[in-house]
C-alpha cells in the first residue's frame, strides 16, 4: 500500500517518526508534514504566501521525506497533487502529541490534514495519544492492526477515522470502541502578559469541560478505550434542514 503521512506536530516530531518508521516495513511511505509545530491550525490553508518544499532527511528513515512551510492541510493536497509521483492508497494523519476528541477535531490539524484527503477522495486515518513513549507504541501498534483489518474496497473513500488512545498501560486497554464525538467545551482564561497605549496582548489557556454524556470519545477514552470514530466533512445540520427550509 502507498501511504502518505503527515502531521500538525511539524517533520521533526517524535510521533510522525516513529509511525512512518514502523509503517515502511510493509508498505510505501512517503512523509509530507509542516515545516514547524502547527497544532490547532485547523483546516486553514496558505492561500496569500508562497508554499516552501524541502526535501529532507530524516533518522531512520529510507523514503523521501518533504517539510511544508504552510498548514496540514496544505501538506496534505501538495502532497498528493504535486510531490507523490503516481496514486495514494491511504493518508495517515500523527501519531499527535495531545488528544483529538468531541469538538476539539474542530480546531484540529491533526484532523484537518486527515479529512482534506477525505475531500481529495482518499481514505484516511487520523491519529492521536497524550504525548508518552507508552502511548506512541501502542498507537503504532492499533493504526497497523486497523490497516490490517480494513478493507480499502469498503472503506468509504470520503470517510476519516478519527482514532485516539487512552494513556493507560497496553494491558489495560479494554479494546476498540466506534463511538460518536462527544462535546468538549473550556473555561478559558487570558492572561495579559503586556499592556501599552497600542495594544495588550494576551496567552490563553483553557481548562477542559467534558460532558457527561455517554458512548461518546470522551467518556470511552476515559474508561480505556481506544476510541474511533468515523467523521465525515459534511457539518450539515440535517436535523433542522426541513425546518429551516420552511422558514423561506
Amino acid at each position: 500500500m502507498r501511504i502518505l503521512v503527515t502531521n500538525d506536530d511539524g517533520i521533526d516530531a517524535k510521533g510522525i517518526n516513529l509511525l512512518a518508521n514502523s509503517l515502511q516495513e510493509n508498505h510505501e511511505v512517503i512523509v509530507v508534514a509542516p515545516d514547524r509545530q502547527r497544532s490547532a491550525s485547523s483546516h486553514s490553508i496558505t492561500l496569500t504566501t508562497p508554499l516552501i518544499i524541502k526535501e529532507v532527511k530524516v533518522k531512520n528513515l529510507g523514503y523521501k521525506c518533504y517539510s511544508v512551510s504552510g498548514t496540514p492541510a496544505d501538506c496534505t493536497k501538495i502532497g498528493i497533487e504535486k510531490l507523490v509521483n503516481g496514486d495514494i492508497d491511504l493518508v495517515i494523519s500523527g501519531i499527535n502529541d495531545g488528544f483529538n476528541l468531541g469538538t476539539d477535531v474542530l480546531y484540529s490539524g491533526t484532523v484537518s490534514a486527515a479529512i482534506e484527503a477525505s475531500i481529495m477522495k482518499i481514505p484516511s486515518i487520523a491519529v492521536s495519544c497524550d504525548g508518552s513513549d507508552k502511548s506512541f507504541q501502542i498507537g503504532i501498534e492499533y493504526v497497523n492492526k486497523i490497516i490490517q483489518s480494513i478493507s480499502l474496497d469498503e472503506f468509504n473513500e470520503d470517510v476519516v477515522l478519527n482514532v485516539n488512545i487512552p494513556p493507560v498501560d497496553k494491558e489495560k486497554i479494554k479494546g476498540i470502541k466506534v463511538c460518536k464525538i462527544g462535546e468538549r467545551k473550556y473555561k478559558n482564561v487570558f492572561i495579559e502578559i503586556e499592556s501599552s497605549s497600542e495594544h495588550t496582548s494576551f496567552s490563553v489557556k483553557g481548562t477542559p469541560e467534558d460532558s457527561e454524556e455517554i458512548d461518546t470519545d470522551v467518556a470511552c477514552i476515559k474508561a480505556g478505550y481506544i476510541t474511533l470514530t468515523p467523521l465525515h466533512y459534511d457539518l450539515t445540520n440535517f436535523k433542522i434542514l426541513d425546518k429551516v427550509s420552511k422558514w423561506f
